[in-house]
């Protein structure tokens, strides 16, 4: 199977950066697309950012110009740099990955990592 694995967030002033990483393992054949989602409390989840394997991007409009994606797939690790940051940014930051896994044979996966907080306050 396929584990995800977040880490960088933290409390942050606004204005500020702050740069999530997802790391990606388990019986990995590939990552189709990766991406990054956020969820407060009684709204839904929603895409913030996502990376095809062939580098292709996309941007929630909200985030625009001050958030970047990128991933390393020599280490199959995911990353975020968020600048800017505005209080809005406040949520649960979770990682989704989307490829195939080998089990004997190729199996295709959809995979959620457990999440990390990022606080915009003063």
């Amino acid at each position: 199977q396929v584990q995800l694995v977040e880490s960088g967030g933290g409390l942050v002033q606004p204005g500020g950066s702050l740069r999530l990483s997802c790391a990606a393992s388990g019986n990995i054949f590939s990552i189709d697309t990766i991406g990054w989602y956020r969820q407060v409390p009684g709204k839904e989840r929603e895409l913030v950012a996502d990376i095809t394997s062939g580098g292709s991007t996309n941007y929630a409009d909200s985030v625009k110009g001050r958030f970047t994606i990128s991933r390393d797939n020599a280490k199959n690790t995911l990353y975020l740099q968020m600048n800017s940051l505005k209080p809005e940014d406040t949520a649960v930051y979770y990682c989704r990955a989307l490829g195939t896994v080998i089990l004997g044979t190729k199996i295709k996966y959809d995979r959620w990592g457990q999440g990390t907080q990022v606080t915009v306050s003063s």
